[in-house]
């Protein structure tokens, strides 16, 4: 299995691709073929066109959340399509994965929207559409975890502004992860981590009775925690089988150098490519 980062705040050093605060991975797996959010813009498209990766042979897709540097790619992916389609080109209707609230409009104080500018009726004319809290079999090695049960006590209490025709704070519960199930140990890729990375970790133990974790790869949502936020995250983490972990995008750096105190925390950025065995 490979996972390439399309979209990272962060490069690669000498590699020469472009980076934005946002985030978006592609995962190959025999003939599996999985895009996991699409970022800001169109960064992802464009890096990887220069990897050579072929984005109009998409099986599926997935997205963590709907926060605008998750999601608005998604509007560059579709003019992708449509400008194949002009061309007399074929391109496959992926499969889309995503919990039911991903794609609702979010609106907070002084912004007009952060959350998705592409509706659930917009997306269907390109994407098979699965929309469900409930977890979802990709292939028989990964899963998309759908809603994240929220139990730690110390994660996921931060709110987003409001999303369309609710009254309450949204805190962001169509936050979501993918885990691959490996000879080695599960590898989890996530988008932000609102729910909360030890959340996300133990239902992803949880749903595949695996308790080796061999990586962990994406956003883990501390940007200047609470010292409770992060001493919890600490004391979980140090007490976890965990080999190494990927921390990046929504990850700053005082909380890279204190999570590299408990677990191998490799560097991440736009072009990074990882190989696993199956």
């Amino acid at each position: 299995m490979k996972v390439t980062i399309l979209t990272d705040n962060n490069t690669i050093i000498d590699r020469y691709f472009l980076g934005e605060p946002a985030f978006s991975a592609y995962i190959e797996d025999e003939n599996c073929k999985l895009l996991f959010d699409t970022g800001y813009s169109d960064v992802f498209l464009k890096n990887a066109q220069k990897m050579n990766i072929d984005l109009s042979s998409l099986d599926f897709a997935a997205f963590s959340h709907g926060h605008c540097d998750h999601t608005w790619g998604l509007d560059f992916l579709i003019r992708y399509f449509c400008e194949l389609e002009f061309e007399g080109k074929c391109h496959k209707k992926p499969i889309l994965f995503a919990h039911p609230a991903t794609f609702k409009s979010i609106t907070a104080e002084g912004y007009s929207e952060i959350g998705s500018i592409l509706s659930e009726n917009k997306l269907e004319k390109f994407f098979k559409m699965q929309l469900k809290k409930e977890p979802q079999k990709i292939t028989d090695r990964l899963l998309f975890l759908g809603e994240i049960p929220r139990n730690t006590g110390f994660e996921g209490k931060q709110y987003f502004g409001k999303k369309e025709n609710e009254t309450d704070n949204d805190y962001v519960m169509d936050d979501s992860a993918v885990v691959y199930q490996s000879s080695g140990g599960l590898i989890i890729i996530t988008g932000c981590s609102h729910s909360g990375i030890c959340n996300i970790i133990e239902y992803a133990k949880k749903l595949t009775r695996e308790n080796r974790i061999l990586d962990i790869i994406g956003g883990f949502h501390l940007q200047n925690p609470s010292d409770i936020q992060m001493q919890g995250t600490l004391e979980y983490l140090k007490n976890q089988n965990i080999k190494r972990i990927h921390p990046c995008h929504c990850t700053d750096l005082k909380s890279k150098i204190k999570l590299a105190g408990v677990v191998s925390v490799e560097e991440t950025g736009s072009g990074l490519q990882l190989e696993y065995e199956n």
